[in-house]
């Protein structure tokens, strides 16, 4: 996989108005820097000038190539974790002004500026003046934890700790409950003893994470297990790990095709399989309200976990450690100068 800085030619001062620049993926594991024509917002809709996106591991397939993708990808797509400042608003929009810093749903964030629609942006607060703030992958988390009903007391197994893993142990842990970590890599199990995790068990073989498990939790298994690997195996084993009328909460995201489950076991032990993503827009935008709520009140805090930083320019390097996920990594954000 080809790694580096793209060069781009320099542009007029005239032609800077209408133009910007913008990460397009033009094949499998390439990304190209590029001055595309500077989007205008239509009626019900607003510019914003974006300080940076996180990148998602949602982008893996398009990143490295499935049958079904078309390239080269539209210009700063998938990009959908964008934050900035409002700086044109389309007819008809009322209640935002520009130069209002937001986070908002859109999805050609890996740019200098995203439209996104005028109902579809959250207002940030003085309190996160200076930080970033990736809204949708925050509010992801908050609807996912609102999702589990957790309990104070409860045991909740939490199987992959990357970002969201991670955010998840945090907020669980301000709920009163007692969090299990599972993942493979050793620096994820530190960050989740960072979040706060009270027992850490590598996620190596299938019927050694079982045992151990089963001896935290006086062989009742965990009241709620949440899985955030999108892979088959351990949504499994998450299975496994969850008490009878207990609640499995599915928070990674299986986008590679059919998965085999074991429905012996979530029907014996009568399991509640909840998937937590949601699809409405309203509810994406209450959770980034909530993620606002949660950091103020220090439930939660992303801060620690924005691991790496890059350039628009270097966008590259950064689509090559969400896949190849070096030792300290776990989560990039794209950021605009």
């Amino acid at each position: 996989m080809e790694t580096g800085t793209v060069t781009t030619v320099e542009t007029t001062t005239t032609a800077r108005t209408a133009t910007m620049q913008a990460v397009v993926l033009t094949t499998p594991g390439k990304a190209e820097l590029r001055n595309v024509p500077m989007p205008e917002p239509r009626e019900g809709e607003v510019r914003i000038k974006l300080e940076g996106s996180g990148v998602c591991a949602s982008n893996i397939p398009v990143w490295e190539g499935r049958h079904w993708f078309s390239y080269p990808i539209p210009a700063g797509n998938p990009g959908h974790e964008g934050w900035g400042v409002v700086d044109k608003l389309g007819k008809g929009v009322e209640g935002i002004e520009e130069g209002e810093r937001v986070a908002c749903l859109s999805y050609n964030a890996y740019a200098q500026y995203d439209i996104a629609k005028a109902d579809e942006v959250v207002k940030l607060p003085a309190s996160l003046d200076g930080k970033p703030f990736p809204g949708e992958p925050l509010g992801c988390a908050m609807n996912i934890f609102k999702r589990s009903d957790i309990q104070k007391g409860q045991k909740v197994a939490i199987v992959g700790a990357g970002f969201l893993g991670a955010l998840l142990v945090q907020l669980c842990k301000s709920a009163g409950a007692e969090v299990i970590a599972v993942s493979k890599r050793e620096f994820s199990l530190e960050t989740a003893t960072n979040a706060g995790a009270d027992y850490l068990v590598p996620m190596d073989d299938h019927y050694k994470i079982i045992k151990r498990v089963t001896e935290i939790t006086d062989n009742k298994l965990c009241e709620r297990v949440i899985e955030v690997t999108g892979k088959e195996w351990p949504l499994n084993l998450s299975i496994e790990l969850t008490a009878e009328r207990g609640k499995l909460i599915v928070a990674g995201f299986h986008q590679d095709g059919m998965r085999q489950v074991n429905v012996q076991m979530l029907n014996w032990r009568g399991i509640d399989m909840i998937s937590a993503h949601e699809r409405d827009p309203q509810q994406y935008l209450q959770g980034m309200r909530d993620a606002i709520t949660a950091i103020e009140n220090g439930q939660m805090d992303p801060f620690p976990l924005f691991t790496h930083s890059f350039l628009l320019e270097k966008a590259q390097e950064a689509f090559s450690h969400l896949t190849g996920r070096p030792d300290g990594f776990i989560k990039a954000l794209i950021i605009n100068e």
